[in-house]
């Protein structure tokens, strides 16, 4: 017998449910033989304004150096990265998207005989690094869908090395309040890294933003995490970064891939980060849009989770069946049963028409 090569890789390997991204349009028009120019994708948390004028610049100009290897240290958006939340270019790692950084940190700090505590109904990153690196997870319930950051702080274990916090939550979008983390930190032993997760930062209330850069100088265990996929409408470029105390961020930059940022995306970046004018209006729109799927569920009678991402929850009965239902009617969500929300569809917030939409094939679908 020709022997199993899969059983050369380590069990907690072979194990590994893969991540499941969402489904992309021209995928869908292949199986269901649908025009892509009708198919709305709600599904994968992009920004429906596409990207500003200044990046779409950057891009362009980028190209004629496409030929070389990018600058694998990122130095212009370092540099940039750095004069716009003061720290030191030492603090930042740069990643292939913020999942990238994710990975890096549990490269850097996990291993077989260490563990990883996070919350349920968080990022599936978290659990696929932690379970990639042979380590136990220390999986929290949940408190109304959000991080129970008090019982997060008490699950934490002798061989507790990372601790993962999403603020707000993917898929729930749910938050939690700057002194509220700020108090978790202090409870959190020094030895112990603490990842906050704010890939959608951007999208939060101004009166909910924290300066959690601050808190790096009081709790150098402390990384954050960052992604221009979101409001900066990068998603396609990949590129993240994290901010964190020298000595950790050293540590990450070992384990990092050379390379990891491609060209076109270090230029992109650093010309988003300027663009703050596309920022603010992305925001606004997405309150916009917010509101509309919001009063739309209303309408539907159905529950839904408060969002402070660029999303939103809803409880709809059979997922899974409404959610084949909408791809039959060129609408693109997703299902979330594998966060332990077999009942829900998260639904990225799109432009007024999309949203619309959306509304109309959900309550077609509902009825059907």
């Amino acid at each position: 017998m020709l022997m199993d090569l899969c059983e050369l890789s380590p069990s907690y390997v072979r194990s590994i449910a893969p991540y499941q991204p969402g489904k992309p349009i021209s995928e869908l028009a292949r199986e269901l033989g649908l025009k892509e120019e009708g198919i709305v994708k709600l599904a994968s948390n992009e920004n429906p304004r596409g990207i500003g004028p200044r990046t779409r610049a950057a891009i362009e100009a980028s190209i004629a150096e496409v030929a070389r290897y990018p600058d694998g240290n990122g130095f212009e958006l370092k540099q940039a990265l750095a004069r716009r939340y003061g720290v030191d270019m030492g603090a930042i790692v740069l990643g292939n998207g913020s999942n990238d950084v994710l990975e890096l940190v549990a490269l850097a700090f996990l291993g077989p005989g260490r563990a990883g505590v996070y919350s349920q109904h968080a990022f599936a990153v978290y659990p696929l690094a932690t379970q990639a690196r042979g380590a136990r997870a220390i999986v929290v319930p949940a408190r109304q869908y959000a991080h129970d950051l008090d019982a997060m702080a008490k699950a934490i274990d002798d061989e507790t090395y990372v601790c993962w916090v999403a603020n707000p939550n993917n898929p729930t979008g749910t938050f939690a309040r700057g002194e509220e983390i700020e108090a978790f930190l202090r409870r959190v032993p020094e030895r112990v890294i603490v990842v906050l997760d704010e890939a959608y930062n951007e999208y939060l209330a101004p009166n909910l933003r924290a300066d959690s850069i601050k808190w790096l100088k009081r709790h150098p265990n402390l990384v954050i995490t960052r992604t221009f996929s979101k409001a900066y409408g990068l998603a396609g470029l990949r590129v993240g970064y994290a901010l964190a105390h020298p000595a950790v961020a050293d540590v990450m930059n070992r384990v990092r891939q050379p390379f990891n940022v491609n060209s076109m995306a270090l230029a992109a970046a650093a010309a988003a980060l300027d663009d703050m004018e596309f920022v603010a209006r992305s925001y606004a729109d997405n309150l916009q849009g917010m509101k509309q799927l919001e009063e739309g569920a209303r309408k539907l009678k159905l529950e839904f989770i408060p969002s402070h991402g660029n999303f939103i929850t809803m409880r709809v009965g059979k997922a899974a069946e409404v959610y084949k239902r909408l791809l039959r009617r060129s609408v693109i969500v997703r299902p979330i049963a594998g966060y332990g929300l077999p009942e829900h569809l998260r639904v990225t917030v799109g432009t007024e028409a999309e949203n619309d939409k959306f509304l109309a094939a959900l309550a077609a679908s509902l009825k059907e």
